[in-house]
């Protein structure tokens, strides 16, 4: 087995041996039904497709995403552990990916068990399944991005808490980015190459143009950057904290 998988292995392990999995998940779908159903409208819409669904998922990731990063590197330093790990023979980049990769692996565990929603909707209409697809592909790149900054936050804080409620704002902020009353405010001293920056950075831009079933290459990049700027983050932060 390589390393990255063996860090993947322990990380998934140590989430399922405990409670705490069980009970995300359960919060997650309890939670999914009542956005999609009953604040979404999934049913009286009258409409075969997930739209509803998808739409509560980037304020639904904002609270429970950070609450499963929170505890990738806080506990290893809280504990003490973090010295042992560091002394096994395995590469810090391996440990920063595994660690990520499992923290993935258990989310997107979480968004399979939502599939009897999809299901419901083919039983009850026609729906555009390929469009459904890109929008699970969205959610799961969204989902990737939260836990990348999160990974970020949790190595440079021994503190659970502290490591969850700034992810949460880090992650609110890059929601926040590409509304329009944020961008009217930079628009009134900014230039508009500056404003049109910063609209570019929004989580909901992004995710927005997947969820309407277009694939697109700069969106996926988009994703794909943030993840990778974050997670070598992790890794300077990581060093630094070493050099302690």
């Amino acid at each position: 087995m390589s390393p990255k998988l063996a860090v993947i292995k322990r990380e998934l392990q140590g989430y399922f041996s405990t409670p705490i999995a069980y009970v995300f998940i359960v919060i997650f779908l309890i939670l999914s039904g009542v956005f999609a159903f009953y604040l979404g409208g999934l049913y009286e819409r009258g409409q075969a497709d997930l739209s509803p669904f998808f739409n509560f998922h980037p304020w639904l990731y904002l609270f429970l995403v950070p609450a499963v990063s929170m505890r990738m590197w806080s506990e290893e330093r809280r504990s003490g552990n973090i010295e042992l790990l560091m002394t096994l023979p395995v590469k810090q980049s391996d440990l920063v990916l595994g660690k990520f990769l499992a923290a993935w692996v258990f989310v997107t565990i979480a968004l399979t068990f939502t599939f009897p929603i999809w299901i419901s909707v083919n039983y009850l209409g026609n729906p555009d399944n390929g469009l459904i697809l890109a929008s699970y592909i969205g959610s799961l790149l969204l989902a990737g991005s939260f836990l990348a900054i999160g990974s970020c936050i949790s190595v440079a804080s021994k503190n659970q808490v502290i490591a969850f409620i700034i992810t949460a704002v880090i992650c609110f902020i890059f929601l926040l980015a590409g509304l329009p009353m944020v961008l009217d405010f930079f628009n009134s001293w900014l230039p508009q190459v500056l404003v049109d920056s910063i609209a570019s950075t929004s989580f909901l831009t992004h995710y927005a143009s997947i969820n309407k079933g277009v694939l697109d290459l700069g969106d996926i990049v988009y994703f794909a950057m943030v993840i990778a700027v974050w997670l070598y983050a992790t890794s300077v932060v990581l060093d630094m904290k070493k050099a302690d």
